[in-house]
């Protein structure tokens, strides 16, 4: 049962290791000399038999699971050593290794904890400086001229005015917009898709719910939105917890009401 467990759990990891290969060798093209080079060291070997081969990419594909489990940590402040890992790689298959099965849970245990601590501490410093970072730009963005500030927290400067119709919440609405943070860093726009948006706009976030009520149809305006009326405490890649966002949103034309659940 042992050893086909631990087949087991070495099917597994090989099995990672090569989808992490596969999901990660296309990001870019800085990988593709490096790719070359590792083809040329394989083909310039000699393998004795299929059997050595297969053992070779395990050994690879092994090696690159564990430098990506080494390398994470260390983005958070965690060194785990790269000797000592190749040594408890060593002494385990010279049947030596220097802890016992409940020591080895009872550290990797720990170092999940320790790993999630700090997972967990980085977010709460990232999440405060976007808060406080929000706080600081919306002050300094109300003060400009035009702006002015609905009772909920939104502020809005109008580029330009149209004339149309305004929306209402349970209309559907096609908008050109471009989001960025306050530093900036842009995280999404249509004009870039180069193809306007289409939304129930009672199915997007509260800023934008309430902003887009005040527009009439033909207008270009720039909303501040404050987190508790984006995204809030909930983080993405691309957009911090608590990060206040900034929008240019013009208002192509409203489409219809947003279709209602049928009532029995």
């Amino acid at each position: 049962m042992k050893s086909m467990l631990k087949l087991s759990l070495l099917a597994a990891t090989v099995a990672l290791a090569v989808g992490c290969q596969k999901e990660e060798a296309p990001k870019t093209d800085a990988a593709a000399p490096a790719a070359t080079e590792a083809a040329a060291s394989a083909d310039a070997m000699q393998f004795k038999s299929d059997d050595d081969k297969a053992a070779y990419a395990i050994g690879v594909s092994f090696a690159t699971y564990l430098k990506a489990s080494v390398e994470k940590p260390k983005e958070i402040g965690i060194e785990l050593s790269d000797e000592m890992v190749l040594k408890g790689i060593t002494d385990s298959f010279a049947g030596n290794a220097g802890l016992k099965e409940d020591e080895i849970r009872q550290v990797l245990e720990g170092l999940d904890a320790r790993v999630s601590k700090k997972m967990a501490e980085k977010a709460a410093e990232k999440s405060a400086a976007a808060l406080k970072a929000g706080e600081d730009f919306r002050t300094e963005f109300a003060k400009q001229d035009g702006v002015s500030k609905t009772d909920s927290g939104i502020l809005y400067q109008v580029e330009k005015q149209g004339d149309g119709a305004t929306p209402k919440a349970t209309d559907v609405v096609k908008v050109h917009y471009t989001g960025t943070l306050t530093d900036g860093t842009k995280f999404d726009s249509s004009i870039d898709r180069g193809e306007p948006a289409t939304f129930p706009l009672n199915r997007v976030i509260p800023g934008w719910t309430e902003g887009l009520q005040l527009m009439k149809v033909g207008s270009k305006y720039k909303f501040v939105i404050p987190p508790e009326l984006a995204y809030g405490d909930q983080e993405s890649p691309a957009i911090p917890a608590n990060s206040t966002l900034v929008f240019e949103v013009e208002l192509l034309g409203i489409e219809a009401p947003a279709a209602q659940p049928a009532t029995k």
